[in-house]
């Protein structure tokens, strides 16, 4: 009964979730398994790794490809975002095992960045 509820409470549409949402419900997964013992940094880390080698394989052959994805089928854009999820979703636990502020950190680096890159005078 609770496999159902979690499978239904999975499915439902999420529209706007933050980082530290999902990486808490990242925690709670992992502690209802007793996985925590498993997610190191490094453990995190190269799983993450495996996963962005099956991202890299969907694009392996397919040349350059259009924005949006037009010429794809909406089965290999399903597993192109399963792929995508898996990456993110390690991302998130790896920053959040490690104390990094996954959303900070980002949001410095855009700022470093512009900093570092201005934009082109018109």
């Amino acid at each position: 009964m609770e496999e159902a509820q979690d499978v239904t409470h999975a499915e439902e549409k999420v529209v706007n979730i933050s980082l530290k949402d999902l990486a808490k419900k990242l925690e709670e997964f992992a502690k209802a398994r007793d996985w925590e013992k498993y997610h190191s940094p490094r453990n995190l880390l190269l799983a993450m790794v495996g996963e962005v080698g099956e991202l890299s394989e969907i694009f392996q052959w397919k040349g350059e490809v259009d924005k949006g994805l037009p010429n794809w089928e909406e089965s290999d854009k399903e597993h192109l975002a399963e792929e995508l999820s898996d990456v993110l979703l390690y991302l998130i636990r790896l920053s959040d095992i490690c104390g990094i502020d996954l959303g900070d950190a980002a949001t410095k680096k855009i700022v470093k960045n512009a900093i570092k890159y201005p934009p082109k005078a018109c």
